[in-house]
């Protein structure tokens, strides 16, 4: 399939339900969100799982702070996943998100900046973290976060979850299992902790990844940070090391507003 029929598709699955997932969005609390089950028909869900790539052929990132397999260089993959992909970059979804969080200018992000496509296997995690606020370029706000995941039955015993922390990284947290073929859309903001909790089978956690992004501070101010780390509650000495790493990144961000290293996490099409 192509993305204008997977877009449709989404779209048919979303619009009946639009009320019902802007009362949601609104009384979710402080990261507000939304989730959506049986997005898309199940054959379809299995086969975007089945194209998976290996781990093995992705990027690994691993530290204090996750640790994960990633990609964004969708031609290097089977094609359904970068159809996939820029499905949720119809401009027909955007404008729908736009009606059901009530976020303004929204704009897609045909570069697939820290997004693309994530395998997380036994033993892996992604720790709290706020996500770096703004685009590559450092021209629009990060906004929004959509979590499309394709786990053939996968259970909350899995791990491997969506942790939401609305009171901070030492507060409790709420989880949203990641169950196969439900789709989240959160917000992401200079407050918006969130985590994937450690996988703990032999299997594969897989989901696909968009950012949409805005002129228009979310928070109506504007504000800046870089991808800031901080331990789970028990990890206490993890999270003093994590807070140096945000306030070393942070003072380098002020000397070089450009940046030191640049991020390649991102679909570099001349590549293709």
């Amino acid at each position: 399939m192509n993305r204008r029929q997977i877009a449709d598709l989404i779209i048919s699955r979303i619009q009946p339900e639009i009320g019902a997932l802007q009362a949601s969005f609104r009384s979710s609390g402080a990261i507000k969100y939304f989730a959506l089950d049986d997005l898309l028909p199940d054959e379809l869900a299995l086969r975007i799982r089945q194209v998976f790539p290996r781990g093995q052929s992705m990027k690994i990132k691993r530290s204090l702070r996750e640790l994960k397999f990633i990609s964004a260089q969708m031609n290097e993959h089977d094609s359904l996943l970068e159809e996939t992909l820029y499905a949720f970059q119809d401009q027909r979804i955007v404008e729908i998100i736009g009606q059901i969080t009530g976020l303004q200018e929204l704009e897609s992000d045909e570069q697939l900046y820290a997004g693309g496509i994530s395998l997380m296997g036994a033993g892996h995690f992604l720790n709290p973290h706020l996500d770096n606020s703004h685009d590559k370029t450092r021209d629009r706000y990060r906004v929004l976060n959509l979590l499309y995941y394709v786990s053939p039955d996968w259970k909350l015993s899995n791990g491997g979850n969506l942790e939401l922390w609305p009171d901070g990284p030492k507060n409790k947290q709420i989880t949203i299992e990641s169950r196969c073929n439900r789709f989240v859309v959160m917000v992401t903001h200079k407050t918006s902790w969130h985590s994937v909790s450690p996988v703990l089978v032999d299997e594969a956690r897989c989901c696909v990844s968009n950012y949409y992004f805005s002129r228009r501070s979310p928070e109506e101010m504007d504000y800046f940070h870089v991808t800031s780390f901080r331990g789970r509650p028990e990890q206490k000495l993890r999270d003093w090391v994590l807070r140096c790493d945000i306030s070393l990144r942070m003072g380098l961000r002020k000397l070089f507003p450009k940046g030191v290293v640049k991020n390649k996490h991102f679909y570099d099409k001349d590549k293709r």
